[in-house]
């Protein structure tokens, strides 16, 4: 894109869409689906509402950092919320935040995160739109990277930017408040986070911003930049956040994460090791369960239902959405045979190893575990069977032959020397 350097990149409208319009549903039943089922707030629900059912074809955007490599059933809540715009035929946009990533969102951060390289951001960002397609229909929406204009911002934009917020409204936020009692130091560029997601929605020229309910902060800066640089009200719509398979938040360093493109197999068994006090959460939000089933499964749990039951259910429900139905059915039979029948899986990666290697050194070479830190404590723990044995020696070398390793209770490796 070529700008007069005269003029301030934030006194420009250069965004454009290149996709077509399509004719919009105005339903009342459907909008107001789209306003209520696993949506937290709307901000301004009439508004927004009114703007649904006028027929104007809306500009909705979901915004990801690529800090992982992973979009996983937390991220697809807003997904989900977002293919329901795109079905009533609204002008959907993904959003990958290339730049915003290398910063690093401190929503909930205890301490100052470790930038990311632009190498790291588009390493994760890799696969985003396979992992997408999993929900959205890609092609009728509009991907874009904010890369695009934040990198073409200069200083004096930013300080233009940064002119619509106060300091006050910044260090109030929770995560703030907690690192100041706790003397741990909070970053300039931290404040300067908001400022940047904010001016996505000035870029894009959105009507609608959606995101889980801790980015509420960042969408209200994007409407506040909207309303000082445009004239434009945003409305903002936030949903649910999903916790990980322990009940902590969903994150790849906890180990709790389902990807939308995990295998069907491994999908089935992370589903079926939630805590059973989180199969409702996960009905409601990751399933197409109507509200009246989700309340029937809620009662049936309170009723003395065997929890496990319900979440086979669940499993074949999730591994459905994203493997089809024939994928789910083999993965329950799949499942049945590993923990009910205690046989091994049917099909298992294969890995070979000479004489005198290192357990450890195999099942990190074969990506079975992802360190060799985390293999000597899974070890440490009794995580680990060569020929059902269970392994103590975190220096534990194979002898030649064939060897099937379980790991934790849904991995296994055949190796053979």
């Amino acid at each position: 894109m070529n700008y007069s350097k005269k003029e301030s990149i934030i006194e420009q409208v250069f965004i454009k869409s290149e996709k077509g319009f399509e004719m919009v549903n105005t339903n009342e039943e459907a909008v107001e689906h789209l306003l209520t089922r696993n949506v937290s707030e709307v901000i301004v629900r009439k508004d927004l509402k009114k703007a649904l059912l006028s027929g104007k074809n809306l500009r909705i955007y979901i915004g990801v950092d690529p800090s992982s490599p992973v979009i996983h059933i937390g991220h697809a809540v807003g997904l989900r919320k977002l293919k329901e715009f795109q079905d009533l035929g609204h002008q959907v946009i993904f959003l990958i935040g290339d730049f915003t990533g290398r910063i690093g969102d401190p929503t909930d951060k205890k301490a100052q995160r470790v930038p990311l390289t632009e190498k790291e951001v588009l390493e994760n960002a890799k696969t985003y739109l396979d992992q997408a397609g999993k929900i959205l229909d890609i092609k009728k929406a509009e991907i874009r990277y904010n890369a695009e204009w934040l990198d073409q911002l200069k200083f004096e934009d930013v300080v233009k930017l940064a002119a619509n917020f106060t300091v006050q409204q910044m260090i109030e936020r929770d995560m703030f408040q907690e690192r100041l009692k706790g003397g741990k130091p909070i970053g300039l560029h931290e404040f300067l986070y908001p400022l940047m997601v904010g001016y996505d929605s000035v870029a894009l020229d959105v009507d609608v911003e959606m995101g889980g309910t801790d980015q509420t902060f960042n969408m209200l800066a994007g409407r506040t930049l909207m309303k000082a640089l445009k004239g434009k009200e945003k409305q903002v719509l936030t949903v649910p956040l999903l916790v990980g398979t322990d009940g902590r938040k969903m994150s790849k360093s906890y180990g709790n994460v389902i990807g939308v493109t995990d295998p069907a197999n491994d999908m089935f068994g992370k589903v079926m090791s939630i805590k059973d006090e989180l199969i409702v959460q996960y009905f409601t939000l990751c399933t197409d369960r109507t509200d009246e089933e989700v309340k029937k499964i809620e009662k049936d749990l309170k009723d003395g239902e065997n929890p496990r039951d319900l979440k086979f259910q669940l499993a074949k429900d999730i591994v459905s959405l994203y493997h089809g139905e024939k994928e789910a059915e083999k993965a329950a039979a799949e499942f049945e045979k590993i923990f009910k029948n205690k046989e091994k899986p049917s099909e298992m990666p294969k890995a070979s190893f000479k004489k005198g290697d290192k357990l450890v050194d195999i099942l990190v070479n074969a990506k079975i575990i992802s360190s060799k830190s985390e293999a000597r404590r899974l070890i440490q723990q009794n995580g680990v069977k060569d020929n059902d044995r269970t392994v103590t020696d975190i220096d534990y070398a194979l002898d030649l032959g064939k060897h099937v390793v379980q790991v934790g209770k849904r991995r296994f490796i055949e190796l053979n020397g």
